[in-house]
Parts: structure tokens; sequence; C-alpha cells
């Protein structure tokens, strides 16, 4: 009796893409038979058959080796089929491409809220759920403009797939600029808004941050992180900041058009200054205080793979992000008895009642309280 060939399917890198890779040991019958099926490609370098990575693909190829006397194997790609299972459910409510007019008006759409002042994330993000919105309306062939079809998209898209609230929020915003721009009332089509999770921050105790610190060798990278808990800052923030935002003489960051559009001064820590010093003078940035390798400004997704990194090395299994800086800068100053209206006016806070969530967090004041199950013994 003959042994059953097994042909294995996996994730590769082939020229930065991630591919389908087909694996099987050498076998002539195999090979012309997989010559058969379009679209499969020989990688020398990879040593195998390849495919580009998609649901349809890996479908495709199991069902043309279906042989009793051949075995596909591909557990190591689970996770992507059952990623790619759900974005494929999500997207069955909606239409695969809008039609130009659509196209166009979306672009015009866009210049619309641009010139409303909003930021460029919000237009985007704006922009881009009315995109998934239309398509949804068009699947259905519904009224763009009426209460069942902002109420359908709102079960299908948002709650059954349990959307976070944020993003539901972000909906209800996007379609009610939308609906301004194409003169319709949205409060006709009153949809109410969910209440927001009141989640506490991660905040890192000063031992974790030092751990984090301790793990990054890359100056810039140091000096970025540095920056972040030092000032209290957002990413988008730091990231934007100039050279000439740096008022070493008064040891203050100045931080312009932030959030809500407002300047604001921020602390220039002494011992950051020194790091940013030494930064300066190995890297030599032109206008950003941090510059990606081709000029303009870092990446904000690169700032996220410095932190994760760091994360890792010093052992920290915290959810922390980048905010985290800033969540525990603003946490630790408050420890150290620093004035709440000080800390909002350091963080661009435009409501006391937001930085005060940091008072909830702050291991001086529940220190304080004695715990009664310490009476008992």
């Amino acid at each position: 009796m003959h042994p059953m060939k097994k042909i294995t399917l996996s994730t590769a890198k082939h020229r930065t893409k991630n591919v389908l890779s087909i694996r099987f040991a050498y076998d002539e019958e195999l090979k012309n038979h997989l010559k058969n099926l379009d679209n499969v490609l020989w990688s020398s370098t990879l040593r195998c058959f390849y495919m580009e990575r998609s649901l349809e693909n890996i479908r495709s190829v199991v069902s043309h080796f279906k042989n009793p006397k051949w075995t596909v194997v591909f557990s190591e790609l689970q996770p992507f089929i059952d990623k790619s299972n759900i974005a494929e459910k999500r997207n069955s409510h909606l239409i695969a491409k809008i039609p130009a007019s659509y196209t166009f008006d979306l672009q015009k759409f866009k210049k619309w809220l641009l010139q409303k002042r909003l930021s460029k994330s919000t237009v985007y993000t704006y922009v881009d759920i009315t995109t998934i919105y239309i398509r949804y309306a068009l699947l259905k062939k519904a009224d763009l403009f009426s209460k069942r079809t902002v109420a359908a998209f709102n079960y299908d898209y948002i709650f059954l797939p349990n959307k976070s609230i944020s993003y539901q929020n972000q909906f209800i915003s996007s379609v009610q600029k939308f609906f301004e721009y194409k003169g319709y009332s949205y409060e006709a089509i009153p949809i109410e808004r969910p209440r927001k999770e009141q989640k506490l921050p991660v905040i890192l105790s000063g031992n974790e941050i030092k751990a984090i610190f301790s793990t990054i060798t890359n100056l810039k990278h140091k000096a970025l992180l540095s920056l972040l808990y030092s000032a209290g800052l957002r990413i988008g923030e730091a990231i934007a900041l100039e050279i000439t935002d740096i008022d070493s003489q008064r040891m203050l960051i100045h931080v312009r058009q932030a959030k809500g559009k407002k300047d604001r001064y921020t602390l220039l820590s002494t011992a950051f200054l020194k790091i940013l010093r030494e930064y300066y003078i190995a890297y030599r940035p032109k206008k950003y205080l941090f510059e990606g390798q081709n000029g303009g400004k870092y990446s904000n997704t690169s700032a996220q793979k410095v932190l994760k990194n760091a994360l890792f090395k010093a052992g920290i299994t915290k959810k922390a992000t980048l905010h985290s800086l800033r969540h525990s800068f603003a946490t630790h100053l408050l420890e150290k008895g620093t004035d709440i209206r000080y800390i909002q006016e350091l963080l661009g806070h435009s409501s006391p009642k937001t930085t005060m969530i940091y008072t909830h967090v702050t291991k001086t004041s529940l220190k304080k309280i004695k715990n009664p199950f310490d009476d008992l013994f």
C-alpha cells in the first residue's frame, strides 16, 4: 500500500507580500496536476509553488487536490481563514463597487469636510464610513436618506458584528455630516447614540517606565518614547513637533494646533533635554523633531512597533499603547501632588471632567483607604 501524498499550505513572504505557499515532496504527478490550476507560480527563493494569499485561492487549492490518495494540510492558515470568513460575512452586506457618480460625490464630500477645518484623520474616517454606508444602501436598493436604512445598517453592520461603541458613534457623526452636505435633516431620522464605555486607562508604574527605557538601544526610539512620557503628548502631537517648538531657555515645549485646534505649552524635562541633544547631534533632523527615513513626519505605526517591542523585551504584559505613556505622565504627576488644574492645562483638556479620570487610577488616594478585611485579623 502506497503512503498518502501530502500537500502543505502555509503563509510565506515573497517580495514583501504575504503569499500562499504550496509545498510537497517532489512528485511529478502532483507537479503536473498543480500546473492545471490558474495563477500558480514557482519561486526559486522559496523553493515552492505559490499564489496570492486569499480565501478563494485556499478553497481552490484544497478542491483541486481532492483525491483519496492525497491529503491537504492547512492548519497554519487557520487564523487567516477565521479572519477572512469574518470579513467575508461582514462584507456580504455591501455592494462590491459603487458607481462613479457616487465616487465623485464622495470626493466633493471630502472637500466639504476639509473646508469645515475638521482634522484630516476625522475627515478620512467620515468619508470611509459614509462609503461603507452607501455600499450597504446600494446593495439593499434602499433610500440613502431614510430612517429605515440608517437603522438597518446600524443593526446589520455595527450591532450584530459587535463593533465598538466608538465606531457606532463615528457612524452616526459621519452620516449626520453627509446628510447635512446633501441638504437633508438628520434630526428627522433620530438614532440614539450609545453611552460611551467608562474604561479606566492603562497606567504603567515608574518601575515599568524605567524597564521600557532600559530595553531601548536605538537613540531615536528612546528619544521619541521619552518625549511622549515626559511631556504627556499624544503621538500625533509628538510627530508634528518642529525643532523650533522646543524652548530650552524656558524649559517648555510649544504644542501647536493640537486637538480642538488649540495651542498649549507643556513641560520640557531636564533629563529628556539631555537625550534630545544627543539625538539631535546624531540624526540632525531638518524640520520635524522626528523624521522618517525619507524626510517628513515620523510614522505613527513605526512608533507603535517601537513600544510593542520594548514592552515585550521588558516582560510587561499590560495592554499598553503609546497613549498609556501620556496617561502614566498625568497619573504620576497627580500622585506627586500636582494640582489637577495644572495637569488639565499640560494635557490640553478642554474640560476638567476629562482630567478627573486620573483620580480613579492614582494609588495615592486609594492607599489611604483602610481595607475592612485587615481588621478581621
